[in-house]
């Protein structure tokens, strides 16, 4: 009878540890509920959503249009751009390449690639493929991403490898988390020279095909059947409107590659098994050593107190940003390129993932996090925080502020439009050492702007007050125009310029202010 007794209070206790360990489920059809709530309340022309719950995919949608030209509808395999969810592709690619033997995460960049410059002699000889990869190495945020926003510049991977010594850091070697992409690019290059062949093929056939992601594309360049690729939109004219799809980079380490949701189901469960994949799990891509390299904090990016979550810490691993939710580890990344964003998140702990692509950009994430979140808090059975309504009211007031800022700027220049200028003090040629040269001239009685390196920068100066002059760009995929402020010497005649965004909502990778335009010729 105690025998028995206690086999019932065992059985009774195993229950009640079960019960307060299995998350809830949420169904499609409730997911499907938030995802088509999110689209009224957000101006986005498609999306696509998949939830990977125990191993199984429990959702696996899409939502809208891939084009609001042709007014098609986005399926489980229409692509988009993944933008800079690539970068955790780039890292896998470096494990892969540190599971044969061919490099080791602390080598030396410079053992591999001899060309690699940095910013001072100690951190040039000490930076290892680590530093590439974790947003450590003293650079300010984005430093450099004019070499590819706007697409269509003629940088090559050497004029890159160089460019560093150029730059500015901003913080102590790994003392500080700022995000950089063209060090994954470099990344990126790095598996092109040790596996002897380029990033985007060792990409295709290392980990898209082993994964069977067959509709997934290490490059724009490689999808030959486009009938199921969504174009690009953005709202920066004030409507949606179909924009033109970012062109290629180097490579593809730090934003190339282009997916979908289905396949991209494939990619969330390898992680949450710890770089094994298979029916029965019998395959292995990388090691669960190497995969817990990935997800180590590497870069701390500070203490994150967020009450609802009682979360406690946050940082930057190989390709992953780090944190907890609830006592569960939070693996996650976005993506963000011209008229396309995504994000990627994984609770390894609930043996969860949820992957979100969009086709719309100019929300700065705030479809796609609502969203995620939405979804995060059902499983965690926390009560409706209304999250897509806070995101949209957030999103409202931050265009409005920036909106406000912008049209009194453009106001003041419309104001002094008859203003007498010399155009003769700021005509002449300028140049920076990473970036190149830029022209003032006169077109049409205007006086202009143009980036020989960056021809998509380029438009026509109007005076805004004292030196300083506004530029409209002819690129206007984002928001990206500029004040450009002429220093002059003591015969009025201008010596550099300098370079800041309008709109404080203008994105990151416009670096402008990172420009050193000095005089070169008159």
């Amino acid at each position: 009878m105690k025998l028995f007794k206690n086999s019932v209070v065992g059985i009774l206790l195993l229950f009640f540890f079960i019960s307060n360990n299995v998350t809830a489920q949420v169904s499609s059809k409730q997911i499907d509920s938030i995802i088509n709530y999110a689209m009224s309340k957000f101006n986005v022309a498609g999306a696509a959503v998949a939830v990977v719950k125990d191993g199984k995919i429990i959702h696996n949608q899409g939502y809208g249009v891939k084009s609001i030209a042709t007014k098609e509808p986005v399926n489980a395999h229409t692509q988009f751009a993944i933008a800079s969810n690539s970068k955790a592709f780039t890292t896998a690619g470096l494990a892969i390449l540190v599971e044969e033997g061919k490099i080791n995460w602390e080598d030396k960049v410079k053992d591999h690639i001899p060309e690699f410059t940095m910013y001072n002699d100690y951190v040039e000889d000490n930076f290892n493929i680590l530093d590439l990869v974790t947003h450590r190495s003293g650079l300010p945020l984005g430093m450099g991403d004019l070499m590819f926003f706007p697409d269509g510049t003629d940088f090559t991977m050497q004029d890159l490898l160089s460019s560093f010594q150029h730059f500015k850091a901003s913080s102590a070697f790994r003392t500080k988390w700022d995000y950089d992409n063209l060090l994954y690019l470099v990344a990126g290059e790095l598996i092109a020279r040790k596996s002897g062949m380029t990033w985007e093929a060792f990409i295709k056939t290392r980990i898209l095909e082993p994964l069977g992601m067959d509709n997934s594309y290490a490059a724009l360049s490689e999808i030959k059947d486009t009938s199921n690729l969504s174009a690009s939109h953005s709202t920066e004219s004030g409507k949606i409107e179909v924009i033109p799809t970012f062109e290629e980079m180097m490579n593809g380490a730090a934003g190339g590659i282009f997916s979908n949701v289905d396949d991209l189901c494939q990619w969330m469960l390898l992680h949450l098994n710890a770089g094994k994949y298979g029916e029965s799990l019998e395959k292995e891509l990388f090691s669960a050593a190497n995969h817990d390299q990935m997800w180590s904090i590497h870069t701390v990016m500070g203490v994150n107190k967020n009450p609802r979550y009682n979360s406690h810490f946050s940082g930057y691993g190989l390709g992953w940003f780090l944190s907890d939710v609830l006592g569960n580890m939070k693996v996650e990344h976005t993506g963000g390129l011209p008229g396309m964003l995504s994000q990627t998140v994984l609770i390894p702990d609930m043996d969860l993932g949820i992957v979100i692509l969009t086709n719309t950009s100019n929300d700065g994430g705030a479809f796609f996090s609502s969203v995620s979140q939405t979804i995060l808090d059902r499983y965690l059975e926390l009560d409706d925080f209304k999250w897509i309504d806070k995101y949209a009211d957030y999103l409202q007031s931050k265009e409005k502020k920036g909106d406000a800022i912008t049209d009194e700027v453009w106001e003041t220049v419309k104001n002094n439009a008859d203003k007498p200028i010399d155009t003769q003090k700021y005509i002449g040629i300028y140049k920076d050492n990473w970036f190149g040269t830029c022209e003032v001239f006169m077109k049409e009685n205007q006086l202009w702007i143009k980036f020989h390196r960056s021809p998509k920068l380029n438009g026509p100066l109007r005076f805004y007050k004292d030196e300083t002059f506004a530029v409209q760009w002819e690129y206007q995929d984002m928001n990206a125009d500029a004040f450009v402020s002429f220093n002059l010497n003591e015969n009025q005649k201008a010596q550099n310029i300098s370079i800041k965004g309008i709109s404080p909502n203008i994105d990151f990778s416009f670096d402008f202010h990172d420009l050193d335009l000095q005089r070169v010729e008159e």
